[in-house]
């Protein structure tokens, strides 16, 4: 990696900063919408309000917003880039070399990471849409909870279906419109304090520690599960790094985490005035002038349209890196956007609309849904605690002292886990019930894999050189296809499947001018395009090995164009001259993939755990991208070809011959 880009990696511009507000902090950036009525609304209402809440709830916000969000992840986190990109999964394979059992906190992370970004764009728009019930003159309409569903369910429909058009020409506005935001955050939290300048004493974490063992906080501890809502964007903030640059966040941060906690206090202040007026309206919109309340409304849910889609675009880069790390099924991927990081996934993208809708459908209202959210992500926060330990011992800190830190962040959200338990019975066992169904889909789908590594024998393709050679020299025989390019998961040296070679000279003989065997591997960095070549001492047998960083589409025949006019170039492949082309003068032949495809049969060696895991995998791939699709051969030649995962059970089975009785000679 040059220092150049090092350089720019790091470089924070005016045009960076507008990118990065809109980018990286519409999850958190939303959270005043909701977190100080979640406070309110758990205390009892208004009415049970004292100044001693008011003042240990803000300075909990803001110490949580310190602790977690600017120490942990901007301070810390951020310095763990893979080649410039974040998130669990860039972290994870930073540090995967060191033990394998961190697959386990990856996949966790990852799952829960995903569930509780169905959940965000439901609270977040919901809450946008109810402030409506603030505003004069058409109040009335959303008192009728059913309209606020029907208005969250058109905008959730409008914002899913414009995905698979990319997001280039909205994204620009999003810059200016979250700037618009957060100063108006700023701007009427400030005006607001000035009511009850005593709100800035929550700054002292006097107050914080106080609250918590304060008789007037009903919820004593639990009160965290509220608190935590403040900080739930932390997570989205590191995985979208490779978007804005870590620059970028480092200068942005500050004026956020300024304006976010003004219009804290600004709230505070409002609820200390208000707190014996028998109101019962969100705090965040009450607090403006009725008079503005409609503007309000709109931008908020403006900046809660732009949270969502960054969990939804979140959400596609998420699931694309754990589809090419090999620990989930494989879908559909589309780039409609000018570059790789933009892409989309249909079935996800459907998959997490339905979700949603669901789950405003079945919580009705934000209030009920604050009750759940926030739990799924205090585990994704504690699996990249544990990944950052690793993180920081391989990269020289000692053990002991990365332990200690890792272990005071851990604590904290530990505590945050147990505050936000308590939600599981109030509607979080519907994230957690969606986290355990994606943790289950990624195990299945990579244990599936190691049962195949386990159980598929291995030939060395040496051994069987003069024999491929005949065929390709056996005029007796049609030609198959010029090139014949065979894609293996399991490449080893000069070992291969042995269903590879059972395919070219036993299943039917394929008679080709060149033979490719083609490994794709996923590297560790994110946009890595290189290959290395084998001819194996012939002009007719090409090994490649294939590394794609982990970002990377996988599309072969693209990569393999340019690999074939390399060989011939260097005369190390012979030119395949075409009689009949509507190309004059073209070298290179036709090419045909082959996709060996391994069925579960009746293959007694496999216990019935692993027959469990191979079937459920098998059921999966009905709703998969099939491989032609995954690698790109829509447009190709292919060839799928069946066969039993364990060949060896294909035995001579006992079985014995009935003899007829004979007929006796007259003669």
């Amino acid at each position: 990696m040059s220092n150049a880009n090092h350089s720019s990696f790091d470089k924070a511009t005016k045009a960076g900063f507008i990118i990065a507000l809109g980018i990286v902090y519409g999850d958190i950036g939303t959270s005043p919408l909701y977190t100080m009525q979640s406070l309110v609304e758990n205390q009892g209402g208004l009415s049970q309000i004292s100044e001693t809440f008011i003042l240990g709830s803000v300075s909990l916000i803001f110490w949580t917003l310190t602790l977690i969000t600017s120490i942990k992840y901007v301070w810390i986190a951020l310095k763990a880039d893979n080649h410039h990109e974040g998130g669990i999964f860039s972290l994870y394979t930073l540090v995967r070399k060191m033990s394998k059992w961190l697959m386990i906190p990856a996949m966790i992370g990852g799952a829960t990471l995903l569930s509780d970004g169905a959940l965000t764009p439901a609270v977040t728009v919901t809450t946008a849409i109810e402030g409506l019930k603030a505003v004069p003159g058409i109040s009335q309409i959303y008192q009728n909870q059913t309209n606020v569903i029907i208005t969250t369910l058109l905008i959730l429909l409008t914002l899913f279906s414009i995905q698979r058009f990319g997001t280039g020409f909205i994204g620009k506005l999003f810059g200016p419109v979250m700037m618009l935001w957060f100063s108006f955050l700023g701007l009427s939290g400030l005006l607001n304090s000035m009511g009850h300048l005593e709100i800035f004493k929550a700054i002292n974490p006097y107050y914080a520690i106080r609250l918590l063992f304060s008789p007037e906080n009903q919820r004593g501890i639990f009160i965290l599960g509220s608190i935590f809502l403040a900080t739930t964007g932390a997570e989205a903030l590191y995985s979208d790094l490779g978007h804005v640059g870590r620059g970028n966040i480092y200068m942005s941060w500050p004026f956020v985490k300024v304006c976010i906690v003004l219009s804290y206090c600004g709230q505070g202040a409002w609820v200390l005035a208000n707190k014996n007026s028998g109101l019962h309206l969100n705090p965040f919109f009450a607090s403006i002038p009725e008079n503005l309340r409609v503007y309000t409304v709109i931008l908020a849910t403006l900046a809660a349209i732009i949270a969502s889609q960054a969990l939804i675009t979140g959400s596609f880069t998420l699931v694309a890196e754990a589809m090419r790390l090999k620990i989930f099924p494989l879908f559909r991927v589309t780039y409609p956007g000018a570059n790789l990081g933009q892409l989309y996934i249909p079935v996800i993208n459907w998959v997490l609309f339905l979700v949603t809708s669901c789950t405003v459908l079945y919580f009705r209202n934000s209030e009920h849904m604050e009750a759940a959210y926030g739990l799924a992500i205090t585990i994704t926060m504690l699996m990249t605690t544990i990944l950052l330990n690793y993180y920081l011992i391989k990269e020289g800190m000692h053990s002991i002292l990365a332990h200690l830190i890792m272990s005071f962040f851990a604590l904290i959200e530990f505590i945050f886990f147990w505050a936000s338990a308590v939600k599981f019975l109030h509607g979080g066992y519907v994230v957690v019930i969606l986290a355990l169904g994606i943790v289950s889909v990624m195990f299945i789908w990579y244990r599936g894999t190691r049962i195949v590594f386990k159980y598929v024998k291995s030939l060395n393709l040496l051994d069987y050189r003069e024999q491929i050679k005949a065929l390709r020299d056996d005029k007796a025989i049609d030609l198959y296809q010029t090139n014949v390019v065979y894609l293996t998961n399991r490449l080893q040296d000069n070992m291969i499947d042995k269903s590879i070679l059972y395919s070219i000279l036993d299943k039917r003989p394929k008679r080709a001018k060149v033979y490719w065997f083609v490994n794709v591997k996923v590297t560790d960095e994110p946009y890595t395009a290189k290959y290395k070549v084998d001819m194996m001492g012939t002009d007719y047998m090409v090994k490649v090995e294939l590394f794609l960083g982990f970002r990377m589409p996988q599309t072969v025949p693209r990569y393999l164009r340019s690999i074939v006019q390399d060989l011939m170039e260097s005369g190390r492949l012979p030119k395949q001259e075409q009689e009949y082309s509507i190309s004059p003068g073209r070298k290179v032949g036709d090419f045909r993939f082959v996709i060996i495809e391994e069925r579960v049969s009746n293959a007694r060696q496999l216990n019935g755990f692993e027959r469990f895991i191979m079937q459920t995998k098998a059921s999966i791939k009905h709703f998969t991208a099939t491989p032609s699709r995954w690698f790109g051969l829509q447009y190709s030649e292919v060839t799928v070809e069946v066969v039993p995962l364990i060949l060896s059970d294909i035995l001579k089975l006992p079985i014995k011959e009935i003899s007829l009785p004979q007929k006796m000679d007259n003669n």
